[in-house]
Order: structure tokens, then sequence, then C-alpha cells
């Protein structure tokens, strides 16, 4: 059990460096304070032919000497340049440059705007001091008081006895006094000396210097620390360093103290190449983890770069690595999250042309949990080439790559593919439907070096395979009406026939290949693996169809599709080896539904129903109630039978309902939850329940989690002091807004909070 209480006090921006095109942008919650208007504002551009450099003074009456004093009074308006101040009255001094205003008093630029009980400025060097002031930060939610307030020649801002604020106007649910602000105009940065924060008027933090933004410019600082406590990591606390090491280039170091674990730091660098290019690394390290019996030392590496180099090339590159398989489950990385048990490892480049492209690829998948490696894609060639209308409308494409798969075991086999597929493609399209004809030959040559594990492989192997598919579908409509409303009903049946050739893949080693998913569109697909070390033989049909409704604005409502696949002789390529001819005449009946049943109710489901036994390979249903954007309330199921578990090489069936929410029950209270209950081992795996407060100048969230801990076998299994079956927690986070950024407040990660992440209703077609 732990509970966490987290004070954000951001003081930098959540600033936008590399663009991460996977996390959608939270537009958080502002309530900006309008700054009052002179109606004499606007004057000064009415009047044609004025330079910005001159100074424009207009009043109901004036009274002037010569080289001496002006005596403005009423509507008074003076303007150079971006600067005006409006008053009741104003005396210029000419001789000493000096004007002097008071009477409900504003003064205005670009960056600020600023009410006083009277000001001095003086015109020499563009400066100036105004007493009993009021300010707000244009386009900002920053405002506050001051007792003077000072602008200087290169339009700085000097605030003494001040305060601010982001809540409105008559709302002090947090105010930082300070004895002195300093605003620079052109870093867009402040410093603020001797505050004081006050919640709901009670001082909380006393803080003798610090820098805020007043834009989204980056500077480099700590940022405020956080801190937490609970019973698996003890007291905690975190203060991050923020290095803006140049236009390109930024640092972020965080040392993180957990006294029941010791120090772990966590450094993040980030870059850009140009306008095409960019990446990270990261460097996460715990020494000698107090938590764990033997004390052993826990670290991860991670880099990823991608982007473009010129309009021809693409370049990505990733790659991350761990101490242990439990890193991500006990530690709380920047890197991953703890339902995360893949590490990708691959470098890629390409090069693309109109008609053909070639790629290079290196790749290497660490699967925690898991004592079988993956084979090593050391490296990968690839060249494809395509050209419509070579002959009468015939398209032809050829496709080819030369692969080398290495192993970290050298008891495993290893090999070199090259693999060629020429095909020729005869499509036929129009509004009524689709016919399109291939063929195709799968050529396939491998060298292997054959191992302990796998002594029967041959050293060389020609594989010669060729391959026919027809697919055609037909596209009708007709109007109907259902429940007293008008519909356009579209029926779309297709049918597909394919013939691959059978040859005995027995002495070729298992590299990069699995089995596909039998969903709808999979029943369409022409081959049954992944990968090319199996092709499965196939003499077969497949009939299937879709349904649709759209209503009278061409909004699809409703959508059905149901298929089969018919086999003509029985596949005898099956992936592990075993030759046997399967006695099924037929594949699953797979069927899928989305449909947006009223205004507020969706529905969306799938099955793969076996016809010959009698069974189902998998269900899995979702109803969604949304009668506004705000507002979510949906149920779900899922069933799997016969489910490989890979920590224990058993069969499991999967059986499993929940139930999620998110709801506001004002306009700034919302509430959101989810359950998850596993009906075959009679247990809840996973409940969440959160409550949010959320104005425009704070936020507040409370939550309450329980799930279950993924735990993996590990070279630390020895020494691990009992690790616990589920995890539970209460956690608070209070987060302060204006003083650098929204934090972590937002209802849309609440619902991606967990193990089962939030899926939309449907995706039907406009």
């Amino acid at each position: 059990m732990q509970i966490r209480y987290f004070l954000a006090l951001c003081l930098l921006p959540q600033y936008v460096f590399a663009q991460d095109a996977n996390v959608p942008e939270e537009k958080p919650q502002l309530c900006f304070v309008e700054p009052p208007v002179s109606s004499s504002l606007n004057e000064r551009e009415s009047l044609s032919g004025i330079n910005k450099s001159d100074i424009v003074i207009i009043s109901d009456s004036s009274a002037a000497t010569m080289d001496d004093k002006a005596h403005f009074r009423g509507n008074v308006s003076f303007s150079q340049g971006s600067r005006h101040i409006a008053a009741n009255e104003a005396i210029l001094d000419q001789q000493n440059q000096q004007l002097n205003a008071n009477g409900d008093l504003i003064f205005q630029d670009e960056l600020f705007t600023v009410t006083a009980d009277s000001l001095e400025a003086q015109m020499s060097n563009n400066s100036a001091n105004l007493k009993g002031a009021e300010y707000w930060i244009n386009g900002q939610q920053i405002h506050g008081e001051a007792k003077q307030l000072e602008i200087t020649s290169n339009n700085n801002l000097i605030l003494s006895g001040t305060n601010f604020t982001t809540c409105p106007p008559g709302d002090e649910s947090w105010l930082l006094e300070a004895r002195k602000i300093r605003i620079d105009s052109n870093e867009e940065w402040g410093e603020i000396w001797d505050a004081k924060l006050r919640v709901a008027d009670v001082p909380i933090m006393y803080i003798p210097y610090m820098t805020i933004p007043v834009s989204d410019k980056r500077k480099s600082g700590f940022l405020f620390p956080s801190f937490s406590t609970s019973t698996t990591n003890g007291v905690e606390i975190s203060v991050p360093y923020y290095w803006n090491i140049a236009p390109e280039y930024d640092l972020t170091f965080t040392p993180d103290y957990m006294t029941n674990r010791g120090l772990y730091t966590k450094t993040e660098f980030r870059y850009l190449l140009g306008e095409q290019q960019n990446g990270q690394v990261n460097v996460e390290y715990l020494g000698k983890d107090n938590k764990l019996n033997n004390n052993p030392d826990r670290y991860l590496l991670h880099f990823s770069h991608q982007g473009a180099i010129g309009d021809n090339w693409r370049v990505r590159a990733n790659y991350t690595d761990v101490s242990d398989n439990n890193y991500f489950n006990d530690l709380n990385s920047d890197v991953n999250r703890a339902t995360d048990n893949q590490l990708s490892r691959i470098g890629e480049a390409s090069y693309f042309e109109r008609n053909w492209d070639i790629n290079m690829r290196v790749q290497d998948i660490k699967v925690l949990g898991e004592d079988e490696l993956p084979y090593q894609v050391m490296p990968q060639l690839g060249f494809n080439y395509r050209q419509t209308d070579i002959w009468n409308t015939i398209d032809f494409k050829f496709n080819s790559e030369i692969t080398n798969f290495r192993h970290q075991d050298n008891q495993f086999a290893t090999a070199t593919r090259l693999h060629m597929a020429p095909s020729l493609i005869y499509p036929i399209q129009g509004p009524a439907g689709s016919l399109t004809s291939e063929i195709k030959l799968l050529q396939t040559q491998y060298w292997q070096n054959a191992s302990i594990l796998n002594p029967d492989l041959d050293d060389t192997v020609s594989r010669t395979i060729p391959q026919a598919r027809i697919h055609g579908q037909i596209n009708f409509e007709r109007p109907a009406m259902f429940f007293e409303q008008e519909y356009r009903q579209t029926l779309e049946p297709q049918i597909q026939y394919l013939y691959v050739g059978y040859q005995d893949q027995s002495r070729i080693g298992i590299y990069d290949t699995a089995q596909l998913q039998e969903d709808y569109y999979g029943l369409f697909r022409d081959r049954r693996f992944s990968g090319l070390d199996r092709i499965a033989d196939a003499n077969q049909m497949t009939l299937g169809f879709t349904t649709r409704f759209f209503d009278e604005t061409n909004l699809e409502k409703f959508k059905f599709s149901v298929g089969q696949i018919i086999y003509f002789e029985e596949s005898k390529v099956l992936q592990d080896n075993i030759f046997q001819e399967a006695s099924k005449s037929t594949s699953v009946l797979a069927a899928e539904l989305d449909a947006h049943v009223t205004d507020n109710w969706f529905i969306s489901g799938a099955i793969q129903h076996d016809t010959e036994n009698g069974k189902n390979k998998k269900n899995e249903v979702t109803l969604d109630y949304r009668p506004s954007n705000d507002k979510l309330l949906q149920f779900s199921y899922r069933y799997v039978p016969d489910l490989l578990n890979t920590n224990t090489n058993d069969r499991v069936n999967i059986s499993q309902a929940g139930v999620r929410t998110s709801w506001p029950l004002t306009d700034d209270l919302y509430f959101v939850g989810n359950w998850y209950y596993d009906l075959n081992e009679h247990r809840s795996i996973e409940t969440y329940t959160g409550f949010q407060y959320e104005s425009c100048c704070w936020g507040v969230r409370l939550s309450y989690h329980y799930r279950i801990k993924t735990n993996y076998d590990d070279d630390l299994s020895e020494i691990i002091d009992g690790r616990e079956e589920f995890e539970k927690g209460i956690y608070l986070n209070f987060v302060i807004k204006g003083l650098g950024g929204s934090g972590p407040i937002g209802v849309e990660d609440m619902l991606d909070e967990g193990l089962f992440n939030y899926r939309k209703p449907l995706y039907l077609r406009n």
C-alpha cells in the first residue's frame, strides 16, 4: 500500500522540442483575465500619416508654454510607437523630457498592460515609474499588484512589493507574494526574490529565489522538486535540473533519492539535426538497490533517432537496454511503462524513388521475462520495384530481400535468406466493383548453419512456389427505412480464390515466422504466416460480405462484416514442422460489428467461431454510452481460449469483463474509474477510481489504484524479497497553474492509466 503526494510547481514550461507524433497535445483550461482598455487606445490608429517614432498627444483641453511645460486634461492619450498612456491629466516637461500622468491611468505596450495611481516617465531613455499599480501580462493568465512598478529603458519590468496569480480577480486560490520581481522582455523570463506562496490565503512555502517563464521560451535552471512517500520506496524527493544547452540541444538531469532503494538518477538529452531529424538519449542508474537482498546495480540505456536526409533518404534508429527484466515494474522510468515487455533495437535507412526503393535494416528484440531469445537481423537489404501499365494495363511488382539471421546462443542455427517475388497484376476497377488478378513466383534460397538444437537443417535449400490470386468485390446500394428513418444501405460481397503451391519446408529453420490472426480482414490475405520461413500451400476460396447504413448526411451508422474460407485441399505446411493433413475443411467464421445504435449509444464487437467444432475461438464486445464529449460509460468483455502463457508455457483461457467511466459531476469536478474482473480466476485484476477538480488556476486529483503486478523471472529472482502479486496505492496530485505550465492534470490521461487503455468506441467512415 502506498500513498503519494505530489506538488507540481513547474518553473519551466512544458516545452516542445522533438516532435512526438504518438502523443496528442492536451490543451489546458485557460481563463484569460482581460486587462482594461481605454477608449482612446484606437484614436492614434484613426490618424493618417503618423510615423511610429512620433509622439502623439490627444486630449479634451490643453495649455502649453513654449519650451516649458504643457498641461493636458480630459481623456488624455499619449502614444509613441507601441507604447500608449491614457489618463485624466498629464503634464509634459519639455525641457527635462519628463511626463507625469494620473487619474484613471492605463499604460500599455506589446508585453504588458498596467493601471496605476500615478506615472512618471522619462522620454529621453523610454523609462517610467508607476505607483499603486495593477499589471497584466498580455496573452497570459498572469496578473498582479505592485506598490511600485518600473519600466526600464530596454523595456524590462521591475516590480517592488508585488504579487501575482493566474486566478480570476476576486479568486485568491493561490497567490505568490514577493519583495521584488524582474521581468526581462527580451529573454521573456521573470526573476523573483523573497517569494511566499499562499494557498487559500494560508502561507505554505517560502522561496528565496526563483525564475518563471512569461512565454514558451526555454531557460536553464532547476525545476521545482517533487516529494512523495510510499511503503515501497520510502520517502522520495527529486530535484530536476534543466539545461538549455543550445537551440538544438537540451538536457534534463533528475536525481531521485528513495530512502528504501537509494539514489536513482535519470538523464535525458535531446537534440535536433536541422529541420528534419531529431533524437534523444536516456541514461538511468540506481546503484546498489537497497530494496533487494543482494543490492544489485540497476540501469537503463536508451537511444532513438528519426528523420529525413534530403528528399529521398529516411533514417530511423532505436535502442533500449535494461539491467533486469523487472526494471520497468519496480522503477518509474521515463522511457517505458510497466506494461511494456519488448525492447526494440533497430537501425534502418531507406531510399525512395518514384518506381523503386531500397532499404537496409538491422534488428534485435529483447523480450522481458522470456528465456528464449528471438533471432537477430544482422543485416537485411531490400529492393522493391513497381511499374504500372507495363502492357495492356498490367502492373508489375518485384519485391526482394536478403537477410542474415544471427543468434546470441550458439546452440541455435544461423542462416542467410535470399527471397525474390516478381508478380503481375491485372486490376479492373470501377464504381460498381473491382476484380484483381495476380500471379506471383516466390523464390527463396537459404544458406544455413545447423546446430545442436537444429541438427536436421540442410546447408542449402532452394524453394520455388507459384501463387495465383483472384479477388473480386461488387458494390450494391439501395434506399432503406428503419424506425422511420431514411438510410442508404450498401451490400459489398467479395470473393477470393487463392492458390499457393506446396513444397516440403521441414529442412528450413524458423527465424522470423509466426501465425497471423484470423480476423475478418485476415481471411482475404494471401498468406497464413508472417515472415518467409513458412509459406503455407493453399487451394481455397474466401467468401464474405460487408453491409453498411448511411444516414441522410452520409455518416456511417452501421457496419457488419462476415466471412469464411473454404478449403478445397487441406494445407500440409504447419509452423511446428509437423506435416499432417488437417481435418478442417473451413476456417473460423469471422464477423465484426460497429454500430451507432442511437445518438448516445455505440456498440462494437468481433467473433471468431469454429463452425466444425461449434466453439468460439475469440469473442470481444464493447458497449459505449457517450451523451457528450466529456461523458463516457463503457462496458467491455473479451474471451480468448487456449492462449499460451509465455511465462509458464501453459495454455490458459482468458475471460474478462470490465467497466470504465469518465463523468463530470460539476463543471470543474470529474470522476474517472474503471474495474476489470477475471471470470475464470474469480478475482478483480484492476480497479482505478479518481476524482479530479480543475479550475483555470489550480487543480487537484485524488485516485486509488489496485492492479495485478507483472513480475518476470530474471537474474535477480534469487535475491528478490517477496514481490507482491498485486499493487495498490492512493495518489494525490496538486497542481498550481501559471508557474510554468498546466502540470499533469487532465481527464484523458486518467483514461489511459493502468493495464487496459481506453479504446474509442468505433471507427466508422464519414
